[in-house]
Order: structure tokens, then C-alpha cells, then sequence
């Protein structure tokens, strides 16, 4: 605000009614705010319009022609600053209706007008009478006396909005004044003879228009009579000294129409003669099909495609850019210059532009109704003219004309809103569909024929206008409605928010953009080019006899001189350096302006019309329709941008930004949508922030926020499109489908079978399944199938349709999956393609977006899949929808310039580990270390459902087939579908060694929970192990037994070792999995750690590397001893067996013997393990033993490097140390089964013997697991001829019969049965020494048999003995390994020495 309009209360002279023509009032600093400091471009230059006093320089007749052509163009930018104001006034009152006196509540909360609604409706409504006649302490005295009380508060808020008063006052006053002036003035205003001057005129006149229509959507008479009332308040009842000429003023304008027909009725003639010769210009605009048929928007002729410059219609195609400002002409002349409309040929004008309007916009999204208006001030004017023209029949000749005209606008006028009402939507469609095609061919043309973009350049600014002007009238009338003329209830217009053409027109409209700023410089040599040949022809026309005859002033050939010389001056393009040359023509179009104002003059001696028929006559273009020419290509040498910007800029979408959002996501992915037409939906907002005024700064900051959140709301829509495409095709109706097609080997095969006759109940080993082979019929068993041909071949054209329809329904699929497929990649060839989109300091990436997108949306769809409706997913099919996401990720990949398989393997990664980066190159893992969700959630699965049994599945590991098996299914599916080494490497292969470490990592931490209830259970049974110790070696039977009652929670302990030895056979399964996928991937390092394994040194102390190094073998598998070696690590982890109670180890597993667990323990040959995985407590047992042994012997040793300060032989003390340890851990449990044996064999009896077979078996899986405890040494304490017997009995009786040592006949004895009725010593052989096979139980089923039992079958059970192992798990043969030889013969190579124990004659043994 100007610093001399803060105080109006004061007596400036400048704002008093006898100063109004002061200087102050008319000069041009009155307008420095609305003005800014640019000059405009059209006004003339200062030192040819004003003299050093600044007074204006009267010289040839020009300055005052000069003087108006800056004030036209000068008071056009200050009727956009006015109208900015009162926009930013209506907003900051809730927009207020004051033609019905309706304010809301936050209108009076706005701190503009007092708080009191009674006082200011009464001064509004009693509008123009003074306030000193209202009475108004009868009406509020309350809201008066506090009016008294903050009057200077309400004035200063008041204050600014007065001034807007007054400025639209002196707007008014002087835009008038010139606009009466140039219409009196100026010869002609017609479009082909004086265009430029014409278009300034009319941008001023439909300025002025909509400044004064605007003014009536502010409370005017509430301010004015409000501010004089706190004005006189504080200044002895003293009205404010330009209050009576506002309210003439206002008053004038109640409505706006009826001043505005005032006060243009003397220059509604010529409005009428321009409105009629634009009008030929906008029937071509709506005629559709000639501007199809005639090629006006196409760049060839379009009946000569040969000829590839369309020169057809030159100066048409110049028109046509100017159409958009032609219609708002007529709008707006019509309407105040009613008159005007009863020419013949104006009726048709307005019919054609009024029927495909139905709103009048005044200011961005201001508008008015269009057709209410025509009725309600228009329509009575021409009634009004019918009627003089009918009473004046007999008077006039021409009253007759006049009547069949007035009634032929009547009827329009009337019938016209109908009309549009159910017409403009399809007219604008056509329209949108003809420029839909012609602007995309024009893009094909120009991409194909970059050459011919610079003479047909005003052809692309046509089309670009067109584009504008209907991409603007759509979301103008979006959301419309309507009152039809007849009929008080509102009529919504009927506008399609689906309508695919906006964003082929948004697309069409960027291209072109984009090329013309891509061929810039070759546009800018074609118009250097024609301006320096023009220079050739303005010089010509110049020295003919007709312009010398003319005899032209000084002045006038001085200015035609220097346009000569301006054009003659022009550097001349050469080679490639067009793009290098800086030319600027803006003296040049001033020298032109100054001309036309000469000549168009009516006070000029030389006008136009000498200038034509002095130039014309020479068969060419005139004078000064060269000028002309040379002025419009003049710009687009240096004007280039603000060329396109005014063509082609959408800015004005912004104030329909939340209607163009609705409308990209209902077209953008719609069925006829183009997703790569994105682009332009979001390149729109780069042109929002030009919408702010400089007059309201605080308009930037919000239109730039609200441009930044379109951009970001329209990127999110885009990017949840690029999703859904992406997770469409990796939908099971997507690529999922594929890998269910049928191959076409597969459909011949189900065809040949169907066209057969068909047996479901006959399986074919190699066909397809549900058809038979050929030739089944003729088989015995099949004889009721001839019969049952009839039947059979009407099924035959069942089938072959059945299959027919499935293999159409999958070729149909492929044909979808290709569209989605293009969609998907010219999205991403788009996006990538896309320039950064800036918005103030903001830039968008689309790039970086759509990377995020995809790389974010595998995150989600990771842990989508990883647990089904029931539970966890399996891992290979994890796996297997993984690669399907990854390989569209891929084909996505093929258009996008970025590495995306690295941001795949981030992901994966971030998923598996979420730990600092720092922790990824240290092998010690911090204390808290971090993982991702979806390797967390896996994980903690596995140990819940699987080791834990949370969910009480039974959950049985199964040493056979090395997985856990359950009676019923653990979420959705079985325990062996998610733990078999399959579904375990799959695992590996989804999270990698990160994800394998975290599983190893929880299983050592459950583990070392169970050790730690181990310790515990140790430490407080202490003194009552210790009499289980020397009972033992005693042999005091009756001591023993009494201890060990003693011992308390010996069920739960054992428990617990159970749940230890499950962990430790899973983390076996896992290792043993992970090291198959190390081999699949790197081989060589498999085979790297592989041969390390077999060298590293054994030594206790292990140093720091050698235990790095084997914790990193025994974690993929390639070391033997896996399970010790991991308890080993556990114990030194938690500091575990640091006490002396943990010698009395063997004593307390075999206190184990007398739970009562193994009352209801059984041996399964079918999985080879107990029904309650008690064979799990023997690898706990024999892992648990060995590594608190090592634990032991370590810690023993750096006990004494400290005593002795490290002066003992290192190298030969740990070899000692190693050894010693091992003897250690092979007598530990020598002792362990030596006390087991015996406690099982001395609480036998008749009665008492269901747990013997389980406890023996117990003992020899333990042997077979423990690589410290060669079966050698079971021997002396259970004879192998007792193993052998239970396992023959086991393998040659149905799992159906019970085990017959389990029955309590005398005549089963143990010793009975297991000496003389073994299947083995009954088989007939012809060798008298039976044979064995190598044993069936071996660690982790080393052996390479099946199943050893199938329930289903129905053969003979001789048939089963020979073509079955029936030895027990012993392997006695070469591939057995054996450290510990003492005492055994198990290591020989030699033949095996089973016959020694079958022809024994230990028999039965009894243990007393």
C-alpha cells in the first residue's frame, strides 16, 4: 500500500473531491502498486513520450496517440490488480452474498467489519440514505455505544478496503474517459486491418466490464456506510471527504449492468461493428467438420497430403489462435451493449457462442451466471426495442426490420439457456475429440518433419489456444448449476468426470510445447529469416510513387526509417550458432506501436487508409500488413516463451485444482486412459505459482503450498497406479495364471485322452491323471468298460469341449497380460523419461518416485505374502511369488535408466538385516542387534510353532526324513511342509546368511535358556547327585533308588533337553540347508570352507580366528561334530558350565532312566524316532556332555596359563589340553551309558518291562549319534544279539501289532524271543551264516534307504522280508566312523564281524 494512501481520515488534498483531476489522481503514480516497476511491452519509450519535466512532448500528432496506447495497456494491469484485491477480500469474508444481504458467521469473525450484524444489514439495506436518518440507537444502542468506544480500531481495519473504494472509483473514471477516447479517435478496429490496437482496446473494455460486474460480490455499501459512520464517530459527526461521490458512484453501479450500459452506450456502435467482424472467425471455430475437412489445424493440405506446408489458410490459422478472446468479446459486448444485438447478423453471433456457454468468468474461478443475465437485463431492452419498433410501423420504413429482429433475439434469448443446457457438453466434446486428433497428428508430423515447425508455428499456437480454451471451459463448468429461465428449481450440468480427452489434450498440448522449445532455435532462424527478406519489402513499398506522393511528415518517415533500419540490423543466422544469437526487437515493435498510432488517428493527416491504397496497388501485401507480419514473427525471435505462456499455459487450472485431481484418477488408469499421460497432469502445476498477484504476496506462499500438495497428491495417485499394474500382474490372474497354462504337450496329451474311452477309476503311471492308456479295456478286470461305450462317448464331446473352452480362455489370458504389460512399461518409460518438476524451491524426481514405488511396494508385498489366512506361508512358495514380483520388477526395469536389481537386494536386505552398516563388516554382533520385520517374523514363527509347539501340534522330529513331522497341521499346513530340507533352503535362498543367523541366533538363545535350566536344576540337586554318584559305583541298588526319588523336577529337566535336542537337530537342518544354497551360489567358497574344515587345528585354547573360522563352517554345515560344537559355542556365550556340579552331568542324565516318561515312549521305524522325541534328549545328551567337557578343559587351561604367567609350552599344552579333552568327553559317556544300562536293565521285571525297548534303542541311537561313543562300547553292558532282535521285530511286524516284548505272555519272553524267534535266524539263506545289512538309524539318516513300512500294501509278509532291511541301525562297515578303537573292532575294513553275534550263545541275560 502506497505510503500516501495510509491515513484517509486526514485532510490530504489528494484524496478530496476537489482534487480528483489533480495529478496525484490522474498521473501514473496513482497506479506504482497495481503498475509494478516492469514497463509494459506495448507502451512507446519514455524519451519519445515525455520530456525532462515529465510532461508529455506534443510533436506530429503522435504523443497523444502514444499517450493512450500506454494507458490502455497500463490500466488493463490495474484492473488485475483490482480484481486480485476484491478475490482476496471475498475470501477473507467467506465470500459474502450482498445482492441478498446473506453473511455467514465467519464473515463477521474476519475482523473487517464491526461484530455487529444488526447495525451494518440496516446501513446496507437502507443504501444511499445517511445514517444520520436511521435512527440507530433505537436499533442497536448497545452495538452504537461500542462503535463509540474502538471506532479508530474499526477504521484503520476498514481503512485498506475504502482505498480499494476509491481506486475502483478512479478506475473507473479513467478507463472510461479512455475508452471513449479511443473509440472516437481511431479509424478503424477491424481484426485483418488494425489488430494490435484492436486487442489492446478490447482487453481494456472487457476489463473494464469485469472489474465493475466483480465490484457487486463485495459488501460496497456496508464498507462505505460503515467507515463514514465511524469516520464521523471520531470526527464530530463530519462525513470523510469523498463520501458522497462514492455513493454516486456505487449507487450508479446497483446493478453494475445498468451503469455499464451507461456508460458505454456512446461507444456500443463500434463494440457492434467489431463483434460483427469477428464473427466470421468464430463460426469457423465451431464448425467442426470444416475445421476437419479444410485442414485449418492440420500442417499438410489435407486433400494434397503430398504437400506437406499447408499455406491454405495462413491468416486464418493466425485468427484462430485468437478465437478463445473473440468469445469473451461477445459475451461481454452483448451484454452491455444490448443494442448492439439487433443487427441482422449479430443475432447468429451470440446464438452460436451463447449456446455453448453457461457461465461468464470474471476473475480465475469468479463467474456469473451467464444466461440470467441475458434474461434479466438484456431480454427487457430488447422487449423494450420491439415495442418502439412496433408502435413506430407506420412512421418508419425500417420499423419492420427492426420488429422481425428484436422479436427474433426475444426468441433466442428465451430459448437459448434450454438449448445450452442440454447441448454444450456435447458440442465441447466433439470439439475435444477433433482437437484430441488433430493436435496428435500434429505431434507425429512435427516429431517426424522437425522442419516445417517453424512456418507453421502460428498454427501451433492455434491449436495450443483451442487446447487451452476447452481443457478451461471443462473445469469451468464442472460442478455447475444452473436455474433454467422458466423454471425456479437449478439444473445441474450434466459434465462427464471421466471424460479420457482431458488428458489427451493435457498430453497433446506438453508434446507440443516440448517441441517447439526443443526447435527453438530453428524457429527462431526461420523468423530472423523472414524479418530480414521483410526488410527488402518494407524498403520497396516505402520508395513507390504512391507512398512519395504521399508526402509524409518528418516525424512519420523518421519512424518508418528506423523500422527499415531496425529490420536491416537483424544478425543473419549462419550454420548452427542460431541458438548462440541475441537479438532484441523490442524497440523495433515500439517504433511500429508508435506508428499505428499515428496512422489509425483520426486527427492524423496520413491514416491507414492512404498508407493501403498507396501500397496495394503494387500487387503485393500492403505497408501495413507487412508491419504486421514482421511484428507477429518478431515475437518469436525474442518472445518465444511468452508466446506459449499465453497460448498454451494452464495456470488457471489451479483454482480448479481439486476438480483436476478428481478427474486424472477417474481418466488416468480408466479403460480408455493412457497412464504416460501423466506427465501433463502433473507439469500443469509448475505454471501455478505465475497465478499469484503481486498485489497480495501472501497469495504466493499458498498457491505455491497448494501446488506442492497437487504434485504430491497426483505422484501418489500415479505412483498407487504403478503398483496395481505391478501387483495386477503378479495377481493369480496375472502371471500367476501362466504358471498354470497348459503347455501345448500337455493339451495334445488330455486331448488324445479325452477323445478315448475313459475310466476314472484305471490310473495311467506315465499319462495324464483321470485318462486311461490305450488298450486298458481289453484287461479282465476292465470287461464291464465295452458295455459302458455309450455312456462314455457322450462324455467324449464333454471333455474335448471342456478342454477346448480352457485352452480359448487361456489364450484370451496372455492378450490381457500384454496390455498390462504396455501399460506397465510405457508408465515407466514415461515417468523415467520426465523432466524434474519444479514448483517454487520445490523438485519433484519422478524418477526417484517411481523407484521408491517399486521398491517399496516388493517391501509390502514381502510381508504380504509371508503368512496366508491361516498362517506362515511356505517357503517355497514365498519363494516362488518373490521371483514372479521380482521378475515384472525386471521387466519394468528394461525402461527405467536406475539399477533397480540393487535396490532389490537393499530391500531384501533391509528385511533380513536392519542393523547399522557399520555392524555388517564387524563378525561380532552387538548386543542388541536389530533385524528386519519379515526375517523376524519368519523366524520367531519357527520357534514358536516348531521347536516350542505353543500351539500343541505334537510336533515329532522325524531323524529318516531329517524334518519335523505333527498330527495336525500348524497353521495351514503340516510341520513337514515348512521343515523339510527344501522348504529350508528356500528360506535361505529369501533371506540369505543374514536370515540364516538370525534363526541360528534365536535357537541359541532358546537353547541357552534350556542349558540354563540344566545349570539350575544341577546346582540344586547337588548333594542329592552326589549320592546318586556313590550308590552308583557302590552298586547300593536300594541307596540308589532313594536318591534318586529325590531328585526334583526330573520330568520337567527332561523336557527340556527334549526341546534342547529339537533345536539342535533343526539348527542341523538349517546349517545343513544353508550349505547347499552356499554351494548352488558359491561354490567356490563352499569348497574354500569345505577343505578349511578338514585343517583347522585342533587346539584348546582355540584362538580367536580358528573359532571364527569354525563357527562359520559349522554354520553351513561342512563340519562333522555340528551338534557339540554348537553347544560349545552357547556354553562360552553365557558362560555356562563354570561349576563343579557340572562333573555330576552322567549321573543326572542317567537319573533320566527312571522317569516315568518311557512308560509311554515307542519306537516309529516310520520315522525313526520315539512318539514323544525322547531320541531327541540323546542328542542333547551327547551334545550337552561334549561341549561342557571343551567348556571345562578351556577354562582348566587358561587357569593354569595364569598360575604360571604363561610360561608353559603353549603349542604342546594345548595339543594335551585338546586330548585330554576328548578322553574326558569319551569316558564322561562310557560312564553315562555304562550307569544308564545298568539302572534300565536292574528295574526290569515281568511287570514292570514297557520302557526296556524303548531305553535299549535310546542307548544305541545315542552310540549312533555321539561321535565320542562308539557302539563298541554298549556292547559290554546291552549284548547287540538283544538290539538286533527288537529291531527285527520291529521291521517285520505291522505297525498295527503290538511289539511282542510289549506283552506280558511267559512264552514272549525277552529271552524266549529275542534267542528264538527272530525272523533273521528262521530265513532261509544259502549260507549258513546270516548276512546284515548296514544299520537303518545313522546320526541324521545317513543310510539311503525309503520307507521301511507301507501301510497300504497287500503283499505277502515273505514278499516283504525279501525285498526289506530287517537289521537294526548298526553299521559295522568301512564307512563308519570311529576315533575311540579301544575295546572295539567297529573300525576294521575288513569283513564284517556281525556272524560273531549270531551264532552266540549269550542267550538271555540276566542283571541281578
Amino acid at each position: 500500500m502506497a505510503k500516501s494512501r495510509q491515513h484517509f481520515s486526514s485532510q490530504d488534498s489528494s484524496l478530496s473531491p476537489t482534487s480528483v483531476r489533480s495529478k496525484e489522481w490522474e498521473g501514473p503514480s496513482r497506479w506504482t502498486e497495481y503498475l509494478g516497476p516492469e514497463p509494459s511491452p506495448m507502451t512507446s519509450r519514455s524519451s519519445r513520450t515525455a520530456g525532462p519535466d515529465g510532461q508529455i512532448v506534443q510533436s506530429a500528432g503522435m504523443s497523444h496517440k502514444g499517450l493512450n496506447m500506454q494507458w490502455v495497456v497500463q490500466l488493463t494491469e490495474v484492473a488485475e490488480g483490482l480484481m486480485a484485491k476484491m478475490y482476496r477480500l471475498n475470501q477473507i469474508l467467506d465470500y459474502p452474498d450482498p445482492v441478498g444481504h446473506t453473511f455467514s458467521e465467519a464473515f463477521w469473525k474476519a475482523g473487517v467489519f464491526p461484530n455487529h450484524p444488526r447495525l451494518c444489514l440496516l446501513l446496507s439495506k437502507k443504501f444511499p440514505e445517511h445514517y444520520s436518518k436511521l435512527q440507530l440507537e433505537r436499533v442497536d444502542k448497545v452495538a452504537l455505544d461500542a462503535l463509540h468506544d474502538n471506532a479508530g480500531l474499526h477504521l484503520q481495519s476498514l481503512e485498506p478496503w475504502v482505498q480499494l473504494l476509491l481506486d475502483l472509483m478512479a478506475f473507473r473514471e479513467q478507463a472510461l474517459r479512455l475508452i471513449l477516447d479511443l473509440s472516437s479517435t481511431v479509424i478503424t478496429l477491424l481484426p485483418h486491418q488494425n489488430s494490435l490496437i484492436l486487442h489492446a482496446f478490447m482487453d481494456l473494455f472487457c476489463s473494464f466490464v469485469r472489474v465493475n460486474l466483480f465490484s457487486e460480490k463485495i459488501p460496497r455499501k456496508m464498507m462505505l456506510q460503515m467507515y463514514n459512520l465511524l469516520h464521523a464517530i471520531s470526527r464530530n459527526d463530519r462525513d470523510c471527504d469523498f463520501y458522497h461521490r462514492l455513493v454516486q458512484f456505487i449507487d450508479g453501479y446497483d446493478p453494475p449492468l445498468k451503469g455499464l450500459k451507461e456508460d458505454l452506450n456512446f461507444v456500443s456502435p463500434r463494440i457492434g461493428e467489431v463483434l460483427e467482424a469477428v464473427g466470421p472467425i468464430i463460426f469457423l471455430s465451431t464448425d467442426t467438420r470444416k475445421l476437419r475437412n479444410e485442414g485449418f489445424l492440420s500442417p499438410y493440405h489435407p486433400r494434397y497430403p503430398d504437400i506437406l506446408t499447408n499455406s491454405a489458410h495462413p491468416m486464418r490459422a493466425q485468427d484462430l489462435a485468437n478465437v478463445t478472446s473473440y468469445r469473451e468479446w461477445v459475451l461481454f459486448g452483448y451484454l452491455v451493449c444490448p443494442d448492439e444485438l439487433l443487427r441482422v447478423t449479430s443475432i447468429d453471433i451470440a446464438l452460436v457462442v451463447l449456446k455453448e456457454n453457461l457461465v461468464l468468468t470474471l476473475f480465475r474461478d469468479e463467474y456469473m451466471l451467464l444466461h440470467e443475465e441475458y434474461q434479466l437485463f438484456v431480454l427487457p431492452r430488447i422487449i423494450e426495442s420491439k415495442k418502439m419498433a412496433k408502435s413506430g410501423r407506420t412512421k418508419q420504413k425500417e420499423a419492420d426490420l427492426e420488429y422481425s429482429v428484436a422479436k427474433q433475439v426475444e426468441k433466442m434469448i428465451s430459448e437459448v439457456h434450454e438449448q445450452a443446457l442440454l447441448s454444450c457438453d456435447a458440442i465441447h466434446r466433439e470439439r475435444r475429440i477433433l482437437l484430441k486428433q488433430e493436435i496428435g497428428r500434429m505431434v507425429l508430423f512435427f516429431t517426424d518433419q522437425p522442419s516445417l515447425l517453424a512456418p507453421n508455428i502460428q498454427m501451433v499456437f492455434s491449436a495450443l489456444a483451442f487446447a487451452q480454451c476447452e481443457v478451461l471451459w471443462y473445469f469451468q463448468h464442472v460442478g455447475i448449476a444452473s436455474s433454467k429461465s422458466k423454471a425456479v428449481r437449478m439444473v445441474s450440468v450434466e459434465i462427464d468426470p471421466s471424460d479420457p480427452t482431458i488428458g489427451f489434450l493435457l498430453d497433446g498440448m506438453d508434446h507440443l510445447c516440448c517441441l517447439v522449445r526443443k526447435y527453438i532455435a530453428a524457429i527462431r532462424g526461420y523468423a530472423l529469416s523472414y524479418l530480414s527478406s521483410c526488410a527488402g519489402r518494407i524498403r520497396f513499398l516505402l520508395n513507390t510513387p504512391g507512398m512519395v506522393a504521399l508526402d509524409l511528415d518528418a516525424s512519420l518517415k523518421s519512424l518508418f526509417q528506423q523500422i527499415v533500419q531496425h529490420l536491416e540490423n537483424i544478425p543473419k543466422p549462419q550454420g548452427e550458432n542460431v541458438s548462440a544469437i541475441t537479438c532484441d526487437l523490442s524497440e523495433f515493435r515500439k517504433d511500429w506501436l508508435s506508428i499505428l498510432m499515428i496512422v489509425t488517428s483520426s486527427r492524423s493527416s496520413i491514416n491507414i487508409r492512404h498508407l493501403e491504397k498507396a501500397t496495394v496497388s503494387t500487387g503485393k501485401e500492403g505497408l501495413l500488413s507487412e508491419g504486421n507480419a514482421a511484428y507477429n514473427w518478431s515475437r518469436c525471435v525474442d518472445e518465444l516463451e511468452s508466446q506459449l505462456s499465453k497460448h498454451a499455459s494452464l495456470k488457471k487450472l489451479y483454482f480448479y485444482h481439486q476438480h483436476l485431481t478428481a478427474v486424472f484418477r477417474n481418466t488416468m488408469f480408466g479403460p480408455e486412459g493412457r497412464p504416460q499421460h501423466c506427465c501433463a497432469w502433473l507439469g500443469v502445476a509448475s505454471s501455478f505459482p505465475e497465478c499469484a498477484s503481486p498485489i497480495v504476496p501472501e497469495e504466493v506462499t499458498k498457491i505455491g503450498r497448494d501446488a506442492v500438495l497437487y504434485v504430491e497428491s497426483l505422484i501418489e495417485s500415479i505412483m498407487g497406479g504403478l503398483e496395481g499394474l505391478i501387483n495386477i500382474l503378479d495377481s493369480e490372474g496375472g502371471f500367476g495364471a501362466l504358471e498354470n497354462q497348459l503347455l501345448p504337450e500337455q493339451a495334445a496329451s488330455y486331448m488324445n485322452s479325452a477323445s478315448r474311452i475313459s475310466i476314472t477309476s484305471t490310473k495311467s503311471p506315465k499319462g495324464a491323471p483321470g485318462f486311461p492308456l490305450p488298450g486298458h479295456e481289453s484287461r479282465p478286470e476292465n470287461n464291464a468298460s465295452i458295455k459302458m461305450y455309450g455312456i462314455s462317448h457322450l462324455n467324449l464331446m464333454h471333455n474335448v469341449y471342456r478342454i477346448l473352452s480352457m485352452s480359448s480362455e487361456l489364450t484370451r489370458l496372455p492378450r490381457r497380460l500384454e496390455a498390462a504389460v504396455q501399460r506397465l512399461t510405457n508408465l515407466c518409460s514415461v515417468l523415467n523419461d520426465m523432466e524434474p518438476i519444479c514448483v517454487l524451491n520445490h523438485v519433484f524426481v519422478l524418477r526417484e518416485y517411481m523407484r521408491e514405488c517399486i521398491l517399496g511396494n516388493l517391501r509390502r508385498r514381502l510381508l504380504a505374502v509371508l503368512k496366508t489366512d491361516n498362517d506362515l506361508q511356505r517357503p517355497t512358495v514365498l519363494e516362488s511369488l518373490i521371483r514372479r514380483h521380482i521378475s515384472i520388477i525386471h521387466l519394468a526395469e528394461q525402461h527405467i535408466s536406475m539399477d533397480l536389481t540393487q535396490g532389490i537386494r537393499e530391500v531384501l536386505l533391509s528385511e533380513a538385516f536392519s542393523g547399522p552398516v557399520s555392524s555388517l563388516h564387524l563378525f561380532e554382533k552387538p548386543e542388541e542387534q536389530h533385524t528386519g520385520s519379515a526375517t523376524e517374523a519368519v523366524c520367531n514363527w519357527y520357534i514358536e510353532n516348531i521347536i516350542k509347539d505353543i500351539s500343541g501340534a505334537g510336533i515329532l522330529f522325524a531323524p529318516i526324513h531329517k524334518c519335523f513331522k505333527s498330527t495336525r497341521p500348524v497353521g495351514g499346513y503340516f510341520a513337514d511342509s515348512v521343515t523339510d530340507l527344501r522348504e529350508l533352503k528356500a528360506f535361505a535362498r529369501i533371506f540369505g546368511g543374514y536370515g540364516v543367523d538370525r534363526l541360528d541366533r534365536l535357537l541359541k538363545e532358546h537353547t541357552a535358556a534350556l542349558l540354563n535350566c540344566i545349570d539350575t536344576s544341577l546346582r540344586s540337586n547337588r548333594d542329592v547327585l552326589e549320592a546318586v554318584a556313590g550308590s552308583l559305583h557302590s552298586g547300593d541298588r536300594n541307596e540308589r533308588e532313594a536318591s534318586i526319588k529325590q531328585i526334583v523336577d526330573i520330568d520337567t529337566v527332561i523336557g527340556f533337553c527334549v526341546q534342547a535336542g529339537l533345536a539342535l537337530a533343526f539348527d542341523r537342518s538349517l546349517a545343513e540347508a544353508a550349505g547347499t544354497v552356499l554351494f548352488e551360489g558359491a561354490p567356490l567358497i563352499h569348497s574354500l570352507l569345505a577343505g578349511i574344515s578338514k585343517h583347522i587345528p585342533e587346539e584348546i585354547p582355540e584362538k580367536k580366528e580358528v573359532r571364527r573360522l569354525r563357527g562359520v563352517a559349522n554354520n553351513v554345515g561342512v563340519v562333522d561334530n555340528h551338534d557339540s560344537q554348537w553347544v560349545r559355542l552357547i556354553l562360552e556365550e553365557v558362560g555356562g558350565a563354570n561349576d563343579g556340579s557340572w562333573s555330576l552331568l552322567p549321573y543326572f542324565f542317567a537319573a533320566f532312566m527312571t522317569s516315568n516318561i518311557w512308560t509311554t515312549t515307542a519306537f516309529n521305524v516310520d520315522t525313526g524316532g520315539f512318539n514323544n522325541n525322547i531320541h531327541c534328549l540323546a542328542r542333547c545328551i551327547s551334545a550337552v556332555i561334549a561341549g561342557s567337557e571343551f567348556v571345562r578343559v578351556e577354562r582348566e587351561y587358561q587357569q593354569r596359563q595364569s598360575l604360571s604367567n604363561g610360561h608353559v609350552g603353549e603349542s604342546v599344552d594345548s595339543e594335551q589340553s585338546r586330548l585330554s579333552a576328548e578322553a574326558s568327553i569319551k569316558s564322561t559317556m562310557q560312564l553315562f551309558v555304562k550307569f544308564s544300562a545298568s539302572i534300565i536293565l536292574d528295574s526290569w521285571s515281568e511287570t514292570n518291562r514297557s520302557h526296556l525297548v524303548a531305553q535299549l534303542i535310546f542307548l544305541d541311537q545315542l552310540c549312533e549319534i555321539s561321535p565320542y561313543l562308539p557302539r563298541s562300547s554298549l556292547e559290554p553292558h546291552v549284548p547287540y544279539a538283544i538290539l538286533r532282535s527288537i529291531y527285527s521285530q520291529y521291521y517285520t511286524n505291522s505297525p498295527n501289532t503290538p511289539l511282542a516284548l510289549l506283552s506280558i505272555s511267559p512264552r514272549h519272553s525277552p529271552a524266549v524271543s529275542l534267542s528264538h524267534a527272530s525272523p533273521a535266524a528262521r530265513q532261509p539263506r544259502g549260507d549258513s551264516t546270516p548276512q546284515y545289512d548296514s544299520g537303518y538309524f545313522k546320526g541324521s539318516s545317513s543310510h539311503g534307504q525309503e520307507h521301511i513300512y507301507d501301510g497300504g500294501s497287500s503283499r505277502s509278509t515273505e514278499h516283504r522280508q525279501q525285498n526289506y532291511r530287517r537289521s537294526g541301525p548298526l553299521d559295522y562297515g568301512s564307512s563308519r566312523k570311529v576315533k575311540f578303537a579301544e575295546g572295539s573292532t567297529s573300525g576294521n575294513t575288513g569283513p564284517s564281524p556281525l556272524p560273531r553275534f549270531a551264532v552266540s550263545r549269550s542267550g538271555p541275560i540276566s542283571y541281578k
